[in-house]
C-alpha cells in the first residue's frame, strides 16, 4: 500500500501540501537528495558498508559513511536554498547552502578551546556533497573536501577559532568552481591517500 493510499490523499492533494509550506518542501528534497546520493555511490563496486547516520545522534557530523578503498568516509549532505538560486547567464548559476549544525553545541576545538557553536568543523567530516537540482531541475551534486571549504568570518570568534568553523554559509555556482568538482571519485582516491598511514 502507497502512503498516498495509506493516509487517503491523493497525489494532487500531497502537491498541494508541499506547495503550501516550503519547509516541507526542504526536507523532502534533502532526503531524496540523500537517497539519490547513497545510489550515486552504490553504483560503484569500490564503495561498501554504505550506512545512513541517526538524525539524532550528535555526537557524529555527516549524513552517511562509507567504506571506499578500505578507508571509512563520512559525508555531510545539503541542499541549495531555494530562494537563493539566480540565473547569472544562460546555463549560468548561482546558489546558496546552510552548511552547519541543527543545534548549537560545546566542541573541542583541536588547540584544546572550547566553544558554543554551530559551525560545522575542519575535519569533522570527509566530504560535502551539494544537491544542485534547483540549478537544472536534474539529480547533480557538486562534491568537496572537508578542509578545502571556506572558514567562518563570523567575528565573535577569534582569529585562531575561525580557522577551525566552517562557514555557515556557502555559496556554489555552475558550471562549477573550486572547491566543487561534479565526480567524487577523484576527491575520494584523494582523501583515502591522505588518510591511509
Amino acid at each position: 500500500m502507497s502512503l498516498l493510499e495509506q493516509w487517503q490523499i491523493t497525489m494532487e492533494e500531497l502537491n498541494e501540501i508541499i506547495s503550501a509550506n516550503p519547509s516541507l518542501r526542504g526536507f523532502l528534497l534533502g532526503y531524496v537528495a540523500e537517497h539519490k546520493l547513497r545510489k550515486l555511490l552504490l553504483a560503484d563496486e569500490r564503495v561498501c558498508n554504505l550506512i545512513k547516520y541517526d538524525n539524532h545522534d550528535r555526537r557524529r557530523k555527516g549524513d552517511i559513511s562509507f567504506f571506499y578503498q578500505g578507508v571509512e568516509i563520512s559525508v555531510e549532505v545539503k541542499s541549495l536554498q531555494t530562494g537563493s538560486v539566480r540565473e547569472t547567464g544562460v546555463g549560468y548559476y548561482v546558489g546558496r547552502f546552510q552548511c552547519d549544525a541543527s543545534d548549537r553545541r560545546r566542541v573541542m576545538l583541536p588547540n584544546g578551546n572550547e566553544i558554543d557553536t554551530t559551525c560545522l568543523l575542519l575535519g569533522e567530516f570527509d566530504l560535502l556533497a551539494v544537491n544542485l537540482f534547483d540549478f537544472l531541475g536534474k539529480w547533480h551534486f557538486a562534491f568537496a573536501r572537508n578542509k578545502d571549504l571556506p572558514r567562518s568570518r563570523y567575528r565573535g570568534y577569534t582569529e585562531e577559532q575561525r580557522q577551525y568553523l566552517l562557514a555557515t554559509l556557502m555559496e556554489v555556482t555552475w558550471p562549477l568552481s573550486f572547491p566543487f568538482r561534479e565526480e567524487p571519485f577523484g576527491l575520494l582516491d584523494e582523501i583515502v591517500r591522505e588518510k591511509k598511514p
